[in-house]
């Protein structure tokens, strides 16, 4: 039973770090600007995550909630941000979606219609 609770102790407090600095990261994104490039960002919002699918070298992704307790960050916990050149270009879930699905129109703009 002391396990248990232990256990429900350690989950409740990771709960509760991951929760803070969900919330850091969204005061710190109120100070960000168009145009600001990766190392002004990262000075602003400190490292984004790395390593998850999701990530790559133009989208930077910070984890603003968490939905499961499960250790695990997936990207719908996570606010991106996105660069185009070098410079932000803009955050956010809208923001972002509406690039993917530029990107995807832009792709099948180039890829000739097979017959």
């Amino acid at each position: 039973m002391k396990r248990f609770f232990a256990l429900l102790s350690a989950a409740v407090l990771l709960g509760g770090l991951c929760g803070c600095a969900g919330m850091e990261n969204v005061e710190n994104s109120k100070k960000l600007r168009v145009g600001m490039t990766k190392a002004q960002v990262q000075q602003i919002m400190g490292e984004p995550l790395a390593g998850e699918t999701f990530c790559t070298p133009d989208v930077w992704f910070y984890q603003i909630q968490t939905v499961w307790a499960d250790g695990l960050t997936t990207e719908d916990e996570c606010m991106p941000l996105v660069f185009k050149d070098g410079k932000l270009a803009g955050w956010g879930t809208v923001f972002y979606t509406h690039f993917r699905q530029q990107k995807v129109s832009e792709a099948q703009a180039a890829t000739p219609e097979k017959l």
